[in-house]
């Protein structure tokens, strides 16, 4: 197709592109896709190139694209109030409003929601308020955060401590000293494979156990953790697993973040994570489900317990020294009560769990016996495969080789996008919750195509 290429040349002279192989792409070894507009599960690119997005964005466009109430909610904002700050009292109708929406659908024992632009400056309040609550109550040394590896939690310097892939460490001198690594609940990569699972997750309990004896429960003040690993794999926990994990925190009077950027507003068939799991949080971090990313919107829904404190350090010290030029951006604020209203008013949760589950029915049928696939797990509107050299003996494709990446270059050479994930071959949806079951079959379908493509 003709076309002027001043765009591209634009894009590869003055775009710096997040988690890019910046080199390649600055020369043109590597493609670029300029993306025009969307519809439903759909996007289309500048040369007409329709994709069905069986990634959401980045599991954040959960409503689907085109969305014209959410639009109209957002212009209508800029017009009234484009901007004002959250500061010392400060509020708009939307921030207001959005705020009380988002404390009725939170897990009970919450209390308060605090907002920012994204997952990972809500991941920076929240150790912050966990430093300041421990510095409130006396306890100047309990500070550490346990994070669990392949966990993520954003790209920051604390956030990027947090996450628990090479990626994000590799020579930006990550991780600090204040974060520490317990095992990921992820059984299916198990060192012991004759572990059952709750063999496992007595494994997982146990090493949490040593850890905090090793640094100390004296020192250690919160655990984060996703209800589902995300990107580290799309990795739901073994039964019982956040029960038993909960026990150790409660016993050692440790805090317990539940980062919902993910999981939150509806991606498992809840309306949290939290929800589904029976997870009793002090921090509930939220994102990319709050507007549909229709607009940046973070927030930090603090629980009671927390919240009580916060006021008793503001009693002692005066107003809390911490704040973001953007936190509850009215426009921000505007999207997320237009998204949540048509979460409910188009029931799209349960369409989610129906849709969702015939997603994942659907690809374990197709792909589960196949000789190099090791797992087909989901839950929710959420699914991955999981590729190996043998599946008998569990032995891993070597790095090198990037086969979840050729899969994932193959599927979206038939109009589907999927995400390689990062530290092994794995291919992960996440759709908008939006997805029709003929959508899934068709991504079901040309998943299979691409497999045997690559794979045979």
């Amino acid at each position: 197709m003709l076309r002027n290429d001043q765009l591209d040349q634009w894009d590869r002279e003055n775009f710096f592109h997040p988690s890019t192989h910046l080199g390649q792409f600055a020369r043109g070894e590597a493609p670029n896709r300029v993306i025009k507009g969307g519809q439903g599960c759909h996007i289309e690119d500048r040369d007409g190139n329709r994709f069905l997005d069986a990634f959401a964005g980045l599991y954040c466009v959960n409503v689907g694209y085109g969305r014209q109430e959410i639009a109209e909610a957002i212009a209508a904002q800029a017009r009234d109030l484009a901007y004002y700050h959250a500061y010392v009292g400060h509020g708009t109708e939307a921030s207001i409003t959005l705020s009380k929406m988002i404390m009725d659908r939170a897990p009970k024992g919450m209390s308060k929601v605090y907002f920012g632009m994204s997952g990972s400056d809500a991941n920076e309040t929240n150790v912050k308020l966990i430093w300041y609550y421990n510095n409130i109550l006396g306890r100047p040394e309990k500070k550490k955060i346990i994070s669990r590896w392949r966990g993520y939690h954003g790209s920051g310097l604390m956030t990027g401590s947090l996450t628990g892939l090479e990626l994000f460490h590799k020579k930006f001198d990550l991780p600090l000293a204040q974060v520490v690594h317990t095992e990921a609940p992820y059984y299916f990569r198990r060192a012991n494979l004759d572990q059952t699972e709750a063999q496992f997750v007595a494994h997982c309990v146990a090493e949490l156990e040593a850890l905090i004896a090793r640094e100390g429960a004296d020192t250690i003040a919160a655990f984060i953790g996703e209800p589902v690993l995300g990107t580290g794999g799309i990795v739901p926990p073994p039964a019982g697993y956040w029960a038993a994990i909960q026990e150790v925190l409660r016993k050692h009077d440790i805090l317990l973040v539940a980062d919902e950027v993910v999981t939150g507003f509806g991606r498992l068939g809840t309306m949290f994570g939290s929800d589904h799991y029976g997870m009793t949080p002090d921090l509930i971090t939220i994102a990319k489900g709050l507007t549909s990313a229709y607009a940046p919107l973070s927030g930090s829904i603090v629980s009671d317990r927390m919240w009580k404190v916060l006021e008793q350090g503001t009693d002692e010290n005066g107003p809390i020294g911490h704040g973001w030029t953007y936190s509850a951006h009215p426009i921000g604020a505007a999207a997320g009560v237009a998204n949540l209203k048509l979460l409910d008013d188009l029931n799209l949760i349960a369409n989610n769990r129906d849709v969702g589950g015939y997603l994942n029915r659907g690809m374990a049928e197709a792909l589960g016996a196949h000789a190099h696939v090791g797992e087909v797990r989901g839950e929710g509107m959420l699914c991955a495969v999981e590729f190996v050299k043998d599946r008998e003996d569990r032995i891993f494709f070597d790095a090198a080789d990037k086969v979840g990446p050729q899969i994932s270059a193959a599927l979206a050479a038939t109009g589907v996008i999927a995400r390689a994930m990062p530290q092994g071959d794995i291919l992960g949806f996440a759709p908008p919750f939006c997805l029709t079951k003929s959508e899934a079959d068709e991504v079901i379908h040309k998943t299979t195509k691409a497999v045997q493509s690559v794979l045979g």
